[in-house]
């Protein structure tokens, strides 16, 4: 008959044999905790950050540092419970400022990137040679290699959020990065190329090969564009028990993810709305574009308003409630691309409905 076997061996051998297999560079599976617990927990823990914090250290940093001494003057979200800086373990939420007359030179890199516009009057980023407008509540893609410059030509600053893969393209040791040949790349004027030929969603050229790319070749989410859509969606009355009104920003042509590795989402909460609580193996970081109201995530309460950053961990059980009279609008960007794609992606509802 088959059966486990039950050796013990004396204390002093074992140690002594762990500090051969040290000497060696090799380690004993079974003193490094095995195949891990029953389910994931995640380092990084529930975090808001709020704006009336942020901006006058983003205005401070604009006054102490150019954008010839820092080629990206950004803020970096650093949750307190990772030991790198970063909002999530995968994800960036990062606080970047552009004043006015300034530039932000061109450059590419291997992490993908995308906008969410917070403040601004004007402004653009050129993405392969392509003039992309900045407005309040944009979603502006910058896809993983591709050029991209930033420049200020209204009267005000411009403040936006930066989401990256970086924590991820780190892991995997698979980061590149390259400066363009001068410091911001030519555009044309007028319309953005991308929206023109993929905003008007169900349509492209007739006349041109889909795009290859796995990532959207629509550049430009307008948020005018996209509170309507929510707003239509809301009078159907049908919502999710977990996000109410959410959307998806796709790739038009393919209808999946906006870019491989990043999600993004934005979802309208009714006014009193209080969400059922749920928790999934991807990590999001949200920002308010509009709205008041709190998440308790893993059983903390976060409150927030306007244009507050807060992050939710990987497996945290999370609800949402808008505690104003209007309708609270979030932001969300999420790893759930690289959950689904390695089959890694888990969700559940919380047994009680609520934390």
């Amino acid at each position: 008959m088959l059966k486990r076997s039950n050796i013990v061996a004396a204390e002093e051998d074992l140690q002594a044999f762990y500090r051969e297999l040290d000497a060696q560079s090799i380690a004993a599976l079974w003193t490094q905790g095995g195949g891990g617990g029953p389910e994931p927990r995640s380092k990084a823990v529930p975090f808001v950050w709020h704006w009336q914090d942020v901006r006058p250290q983003a205005i401070r940093a604009a006054e102490l540092v150019g954008t010839e001494q820092a080629e990206r003057r950004v803020l970096i979200l650093a949750n307190p419970g990772l030991p790198f800086r970063a909002a999530t373990n995968t994800l960036t939420a990062n606080i970047q400022v552009v004043m006015p007359g300034e530039i932000a030179r061109a450059h590419r890199h291997t992490a993908a990137a995308l906008r969410l516009i917070i403040e601004s009057e004007g402004g653009y980023t050129v993405v392969n040679g392509h003039r992309i407008p900045m407005l309040p509540g944009d979603l502006v893609l910058t896809p993983n290699w591709t050029w991209h410059d930033h420049a200020n030509d209204s009267n005000a600053p411009m403040l936006w959020l930066d989401g990256l893969d970086s924590p991820l393209i780190r892991m995997l040791e698979c980061g590149f990065r390259e400066e363009f040949e001068t410091e911001a790349q030519s555009a044309g004027v007028g319309a953005d190329p991308s929206f023109a030929k993929y905003g008007a969603g169900g349509l492209r050229p007739a006349w041109e090969s889909a795009p290859t790319a796995q990532y959207s070749p629509l550049w430009h989410y307008p948020y005018t564009q996209t509170r309507e859509a929510l707003e239509r969606l809301a009078v159907e009355g049908t919502a999710s028990p977990f996000d109410g009104v959410i959307m998806e920003y796709t790739n038009p042509v393919t209808g999946g993810p906006a870019m491989p590795t990043i999600g993004c989402y934005v979802q309208l909460l009714r006014p009193g709305e209080h969400t059922q609580a749920h928790r999934h193996t991807s990590s999001a970081a949200f920002h308010v574009i509009e709205g008041l109201g709190y998440s308790v995530v893993d059983g903390q309460r976060l409150d927030w308003e306007d244009k507050d950053v807060f992050c939710v961990p990987g497996w945290a059980f999370h609800e949402h409630v808008n505690t104003g009279n209007q309708p609270a609008i979030l932001f969300s960007h999420t790893d759930v691309p690289v959950m689904r794609s390695l089959d890694l992606y888990r969700e559940a509802a919380h047994p009680a409905g609520r934390q």
